[in-house]
């Protein structure tokens, strides 16, 4: 029988951020995170594992943005679970842990906005939900969008990212049709979704 991890009460300067961590929070959504523990105080235990460099102290598995942000309230310690991990189980849980996680489902993630824009309004969501107020607005009204555009109202929900140098950045907005004139009108996220997608299908079809 596997034994029960309680949550233990440690003390902030006791945990010690994990230096291969590539996940970063935008300080947008760490303002969130923040504002929601000061107003509620509730939070996701941290999880650590002991530090084997620093008596007495402990490394950060999974929670450093919570640790950062309860320091910067003025919290002296955070509950935390310890796992037992050796080094290289710590190197894999760095890579994976923040990205084993669910994706929303559109109807269901609308059904919940719907429901929660019946009880606070948009900026009041805004300041809560890690959701900007553009994203909660279209949210709410998937219903109200044209057929086509609903069915593939997806898209949004699907963050894609990718790295480019200031040259090949310039040729793709350019493909997309926002060249660098001063007086054409930025075109849509869902514009800019579709016409990636027709660049990447084009090219597909004739390196095949």
């Amino acid at each position: 029988m596997e034994a029960v991890r309680q949550i233990q009460a440690i003390g902030i300067d006791r945990l010690v951020a994990n230096p291969a961590s590539p996940n970063r929070m935008p300080r947008a959504v760490f303002a969130k995170l923040k504002s929601h523990i000061d107003r509620t105080g509730n939070y996701e235990p941290i999880v650590v594992r002991g530090h084997d460099g620093r008596a007495g102290c402990f490394e950060i598995i999974n929670g450093a943005h919570r640790v950062e942000a309860l320091g910067q309230l003025g919290y002296t310690s955070a509950d935390c679970v310890e796992w037992e991990v050796d080094d290289d189980e710590m190197l894999v849980l760095s890579g994976t842990l923040n990205r084993l996680r669910g994706r929303d489902d559109l109807g269901a993630k609308s059904a919940l906005i719907k429901r929660l824009c019946e009880r606070f309004d948009v900026k009041q969501l805004a300041a809560r939900l890690p959701e900007s107020r553009k994203t909660i607005e279209r949210l709410r009204d998937v219903e109200k969008q044209p057929p086509a555009t609903a069915a593939k109202a997806k898209a949004f929900l699907n963050p894609v990212v990718f790295f480019l140098t200031d040259e090949q950045k310039q040729i793709l907005n350019d493909a997309m049709g926002g060249g660098a004139e001063k007086d054409k009108a930025p075109i849509s996220a869902p514009a800019r979704a579709q016409a990636i997608t027709a660049i990447c299908a084009e090219y597909a079809k004739h390196s095949i």
